[in-house]
C-alpha cells in the first residue's frame, strides 16, 4: 500500500503535477532535477541542529527547508559537494522510520568522496564529530571514520587513482 505524506506540497520534488521541482516550469522527469537515482533520507531528532552541523563539518549547502507549525523540519535538503541528502525531524505519527538516535547502532554509513578527506575529517572533528577510525591510507584511498552527534557514521575519503 503506498504511503501518503500529507505535508509534501505539490511544489516539492514529490509532485506528480508535471512541474519538476520547486516552481521550475519544466516537464517532470522520473528524477528531480540534479538528483541521482538514490538519495539518502536522514530522519533525525534535532534535524535543524544536524543541518547546522553538516554545514560546519562538511560545508553543506541547504537547498530547501519546509518547517511544520511546531517548528520542526518536515522536509529539508542539503548538498555536500554534489551529493543530495534529504532530512527531517523524527515524527512518530508517520511510523515509517525511527530516528538515528533510536537505533542502537546505525545500519547505514555514508561514504563521502572529497578532494581533501584529511581536511574534512579535521573539520568534522572540530565541529563535534567523534573519531571512530583515524585517517589512514587504504588500497582504495585515504579514509577515516567519524560519527556525527546524531549517530550517523561518515567515511570521508579521497580516492587513490
Amino acid at each position: 500500500m503506498p504511503v501518503t505524506w500529507p505535508y509534501l506540497a505539490e511544489t516539492s520534488i514529490f509532485s506528480n503535477t508535471g512541474v519538476a521541482c520547486f516552481g521550475h516550469n519544466v516537464p517532470m522527469s522520473y528524477k528531480a532535477p540534479g538528483f541521482t537515482a538514490a538519495t539518502p533520507y536522514l530522519c533525525i531528532e534535532g534535524a535543524s541542529a544536524a543541518i547546522d552541523f553538516y554545514k560546519k563539518a562538511f560545508n553543506a549547502v541547504e537547498t530547501h527547508r519546509d518547517v511544520a507549525e511546531d517548528g520542526s523540519i518536515r522536509h529539508a535538503q542539503i548538498l555536500i559537494d554534489d551529493a543530495h541528502f534529504m532530512i527531517s525531524d523524527y515524527k512518530p505519527q508517520y511510523g515509517l522510520m525511527k530516528s538515528t538516535q533510536q537505533n542502537v547502532t546505525p545500519g547505514v554509513a555514508i561514504f563521502l568522496y572529497l578532494p581533501d578527506a584529511d581536511a574534512t575529517f579535521k573539520q568534522a572533528i572540530a565541529a563535534g564529530a567523534k573519531e571512530i577510525m583515524a585517517m589512514s591510507d587504504q588500497h582504495y584511498g585515504r579514509t577515516g571514520g567519524i560519527q556525527d552527534p546524531f549517530g550517523i557514521l561518515w567515511w570521508p575519503t579521497t580516492h587513490k587513482g
